[in-house]
């Protein structure tokens, strides 16, 4: 397998796209948040939360397939 397309590689590549989304979702929920629709805003910051929570868990898991931390 190419080394562009190991997989540790492919998976660092799903977290920075994680975190990319959720950059996403964070400005859609402050903009749903700023027209008061408080019911959509809760619903999508109940969707960061599980996203930064598995985000910490990628992060760990990418360093042990490549053997050293990613900072």
């Amino acid at each position: 397998m190419s080394g562009e397309y190991s997989l540790s590689d492919v998976l660092d590549r799903m977290y920075h796209n994680q975190l990319a989304l959720e950059a996403a979702i964070m400005e859609l929920t402050q903009w749903v948040e700023e027209r008061d629709s408080g019911d959509v805003g809760g619903n999508a910051r109940g969707a960061l939360d599980t996203i930064g929570e598995n985000a910490g868990h990628i992060k760990q898991g990418l360093a042990k397939l490549k053997g050293s931390t990613i900072g």
